[in-house]
């Protein structure tokens, strides 16, 4: 029986990336050979070489919420909100710091265009708030709202575009799908000139995705839920590949993971939306992804059980600490690795 402990490897803070790189396509790739076991240090543009006509990569279209803002009570005390989840046109789940400003009735006012007022408190220590507004809702939050940049980023973000794919389209994630930063348009439309198609899903990737696993015991873990969609265009693509015996690469575990909640055991998926709280760690037999692109993940994560399950947890953990030893740089912003 796996522990979360069998997950944990030592990683300098100095190999945590503090910002991008430009061009985005310019990071590096440590490619895995699933076939010859080799591994292979790259840049990300190498894709282009290393992917053939009719491999389809199946991206996360999410475009991140720029989730942070502060408010002021009444008082003029300072509180930071971060969102969550949304539950209708006013209604939001949001955490709140420090909390004991945002009690049950309190108003917060962001600015002249943005209030919102207290209505309860949640079971993990956020909040269910309710906003007051006048105009379109995305627009102010657009202009009072920051990138919520995951904790251990301590730099600010010069461009916020940075944490957005470049075909990010559906707004609501409050972190980045991140293995889908090293694409640019160029890249992607050179892969299309090659042949190599593309497919999308959306999941809205929410904070859980950074939430500690705090059991030992990986079958006591309660995996946070997120809302996803595979449109019936997206699904006759990827059907039509498996169908064809051409190769599903999941760009980024947000995209495994709504592969694997729709697929049924042939690999074939349908159109549906809904929440998934599928949590995947080893030992575990994927149904429709053949190949991933993904970052490096921290210790001891959800994510990094994730792609041990998709080779085996002494390999990944083989792989990681190479990447240390070659000074690779890890996590959001840092570079890529492809398994294939």
């Amino acid at each position: 029986m796996l522990k979360k402990s069998d997950f944990y490897y030592d990683l300098p803070e100095e190999l945590i990336a503090q910002t991008p790189v430009y061009p985005r396509d310019s990071s590096r790739l440590l490619h895995y050979d699933k076939k010859t076991g080799e591994l292979k240090n790259r840049i990300f543009r190498d894709i282009l070489d290393i992917f053939q006509k009719g491999d389809l990569l199946v991206v996360n279209n999410t475009k991140v919420l720029p989730a942070r803002m502060f408010s002021y009570t009444k008082n003029g005390g300072k509180v930071e909100i971060l969102l969550l989840k949304r539950f209708s046109l006013t209604e939001w789940e949001v955490m709140v710091k420090p909390g004991k400003k945002a009690k049950e009735g309190a108003l917060l006012t962001v600015n002249e265009e943005l209030s919102l007022t207290v209505k309860s408190r949640t079971e993990s220590g956020g909040r269910i708030v309710d906003f007051h507004f006048n105009g379109v809702f995305e627009d102010i939050i657009s202009r009072v709202g920051e990138m919520p940049l995951p904790p251990y980023i301590k730099e600010k973000l010069s461009d916020q575009e940075r944490y957005q794919t470049v075909y990010a389209k559906n707004l609501g994630s409050s972190a980045a799908p991140t293995a889908g930063l090293h694409f640019t348009p160029e890249l992607i439309s050179a892969l299309k000139d090659k042949g190599v198609e593309f497919a999308t899903v959306e999941l809205k990737v929410g904070l859980g995705t950074f939430r500690p696993v705090k059991e030992e015991d990986l079958t006591n873990h309660v995996m946070h839920t997120e809302w996803y969609e595979i449109t019936s265009e997206n699904a006759e693509i990827i059907n039509k590949a498996k169908r064809e015996g051409r190769r599903v690469i999941a760009v980024g575990t947000t995209s495994v993971r709504t592969l694997e909640t729709v697929a049924d055991d042939n690999g074939f998926v349908r159109a549906q939306s809904g929440d998934t709280s599928i949590f995947i760690y080893p030992p575990y037999k994927f149904k429709c992804v053949e190949g991933l692109i993904t970052n490096f993940h921290l210790p001891e994560s959800t994510l990094i059980m994730l792609v041990s399950a998709f080779l085996t947890r002494e390999k990944v953990m083989e792989i990681y600490n190479y990447a240390v030893s070659e000074r690779y740089r890890f996590f959001s912003f840092g570079d890529a690795m492809l398994l294939l």
